[in-house]
């Protein structure tokens, strides 16, 4: 019964964190698009900054949950390992999302619209593959 519940636990605070890692590059985007506005990038670098911090609280209720998991409960397997690289991999993407934030919030240049909208998409193949080695466990 305990396992079930730090199962859910992890998976909630999982989903909390990709949301912050999901939506943090839109925001990055429209602080890009709304140059020359300063009151309205003012606000959505405050509310990248507030969801920053948001995503780095979820993520260690993700990763105590996960941890417990761990070591409590067994999990073990080469899947597993392959899917905390893909974390690590979008932990280091969320890491390099807010150094893109704060730097806008100094006004430092982004990279290009096009570039942020590519590099929006980049955790959702990394989720894929950390989803899929949880459910299939290939090795």
């Amino acid at each position: 019964m305990a396992y079930f519940w730090v199962k859910s636990l992890h998976l909630l605070f999982v989903v909390a964190w990709l949301a912050s890692v999901f939506y943090l590059p839109r925001i990055l985007l429209n602080i890009n698009e709304c140059a020359g506005q300063p009151t309205v990038q003012e606000r959505l670098v405050l509310m990248g900054k507030r969801l920053y911090r948001f995503g780095h609280v979820m993520f260690g209720f993700a990763f105590i949950f996960g941890v417990t998991l761990w070591l409590h409960f067994g999990m073990k397997g080469g899947w597993l390992h392959a899917k905390l690289l893909l974390v690590a991999l979008l932990f280091a993407y969320f890491i390099a999302t807010g150094v893109m934030l704060k730097k806008s919030a100094v006004g430092d240049k982004l990279m290009s619209t096009t570039a942020l909208r590519w590099y929006n998409e980049l955790p959702i193949l990394l989720a894929l593959g950390a989803i899929y080695l949880v459910i299939a466990k290939p090795f």
